[in-house]
C-alpha cells in the first residue's frame, strides 16, 4: 500500500510541461481538467434548472425566447469565468498563456476559422435578438422552419415535415434570412388563380371573400381585410389574385396554409359555377400537313388568328 501511494505522488508530480514560469504537473493538469469539466457541467445544470423553473412563467413566445437567451449567455459566462478561475486557482499564469496565440492563429488558419467563425456569431444572435427560438425562417440555402435551439456552433431548425437541420450560425449572420414572425404576427398571402373570360368580376371576389372565412385562421378586421385582385390578362383566362392576412398559426405552415386557402376557393368557384380554363387547341388536317390553330376564348374584338403563325 505504502509502495502504490509512493507511486501515486510521483505519478503526479511528474512534470509535463512549463507555461511561463510554472511547472504543469500530471496532478495539475488533471485537477485543472477535472475543475473545468466540473464547472462546464454545472454550468450546463444551471442553464437547463433555469429554463425548466421559469417555464410556467413563459406564457408568450416573446418571453420564451427571452429566457432562452438569458439562459444560454448565462451558461456561456459560466464557462468562460469558470476556466479563468480553475486555472488561476492551479496557479497557472494565463498571461503566459498569450504566447500561445501564434500557434492558435495558425491552427484558425487550417480549418478552425469556421468554427470559431460560427461560435462569435452564435453570440451575435443572442445578442442581437435579431432570431430567437419559435421564429419561422426562411433562409438563402432553402432552409425553412421553426428555430427551436441556438447552439453554439450551430442553430437547429425544424422543417414543418419534423425534419431537424443542424445549420451554422454563421449563415444566419453572413446570408439572406427572411424572418417571417421577427416583430408582428401576421402576414399577407397571395395565393393566385384564373377564371374564364366573362365572368363577372364581383362574383369572383365574392367566392374569394367566401372561401377566406371557411379556413380558421385568416385574419378580418378593419385595417386587415381579404381582398380579391385582379392582376392580369392571359390568353385564356384573367388573373385574380386571393389576398388575407394571416396570422402565426398559419404563417408557420405556409404551404398547408397555400393549399387550404386553394381548396376552399375551389370549392366556392364550383359553389358559382364558375369556370377555370385551361388552354384549349383544335387540330386541322390539310392535304398531309399539321395545321395547329389556337381557339381563344377572348372577345372577337380582341382575339388573335394565330393560323398564319
Amino acid at each position: 500500500m505504502k509502495e502504490f501511494l509512493n507511486y501515486s505522488q510521483d505519478f503526479l508530480g511528474h512534470k509535463l510541461f512549463h507555461i511561463g514560469g510554472k511547472v504543469v504537473s500530471v496532478g495539475d493538469f488533471a485537477g485543472a481538467f477535472a475543475l473545468v469539466i466540473g464547472i462546464w457541467w454545472f454550468a450546463s445544470l444551471v442553464e437547463r434548472s433555469l429554463i425548466r423553473v421559469t417555464r410556467n412563467y413563459a406564457d408568450e413566445p416573446w418571453k420564451t425566447a427571452r429566457i432562452h437567451m438569458l439562459s444560454r449567455l448565462l451558461r456561456y459566462g459560466m464557462w468562460i469565468i469558470g476556466t479563468i478561475v480553475g486555472l488561476a486557482y492551479f496557479g497557472i499564469d494565463l498571461t503566459s498563456i498569450a504566447l500561445l496565440g501564434s500557434a492558435f492563429a495558425v491552427g484558425l488558419g487550417f480549418g478552425l476559422q469556421n468554427i470559431f467563425s460560427n461560435l462569435v456569431s452564435g453570440i451575435i444572435i443572442l445578442l442581437e435578438h435579431s432570431l430567437k427560438v419559435g421564429d419561422f425562417v426562411d433562409l438563402q440555402s432553402g432552409v425553412r422552419g421553426t428555430v427551436r435551439e441556438i447552439g453554439m456552433r450551430f442553430t437547429r431548425v425544424t422543417t414543418n415535415d419534423s425534419l431537424d437541420i443542424l445549420v451554422p450560425n454563421s449563415e444566419f449572420v453572413n446570408g439572406r434570412v427572411a424572418n417571417w414572425t421577427l416583430d408582428e404576427a401576421h402576414r399577407r398571402m397571395r395565393i393566385p388563380f384564373d377564371v374564364s373570360y366573362g365572368t363577372p368580376k364581383e362574383l369572383v371576389r365574392e367566392a374569394g371573400i367566401a372561401a377566406t372565412k371557411t379556413v380558421a385562421g385568416v385574419i378580418d378586421s378593419e385595417v386587415m381585410k381579404s381582398t380579391v385582385w385582379l392582376v392580369s390578362y392571359g390568353d385564356s383566362s384573367m388573373s385574380y389574385e386571393l389576398v388575407v392576412w394571416a396570422d402565426k398559426t398559419l404563417i408557420g405552415s405556409p404551404a398547408a396554409t397555400h393549399a387550404k386557402l386553394m381548396w376552399a376557393l375551389d370549392t366556392e368557384l364550383r359553389a358559382r359555377d364558375i369556370e377555370i380554363p385551361f388552354p384549349q387547341r383544335d387540330l386541322h388536317i390539310r392535304s398531309g400537313i399539321l395545321d395547329v390553330r389556337v381557339t381563344s376564348p377572348l372577345p372577337a374584338e380582341v382575339s388573335t388568328d394565330r393560323t398564319s403563325q
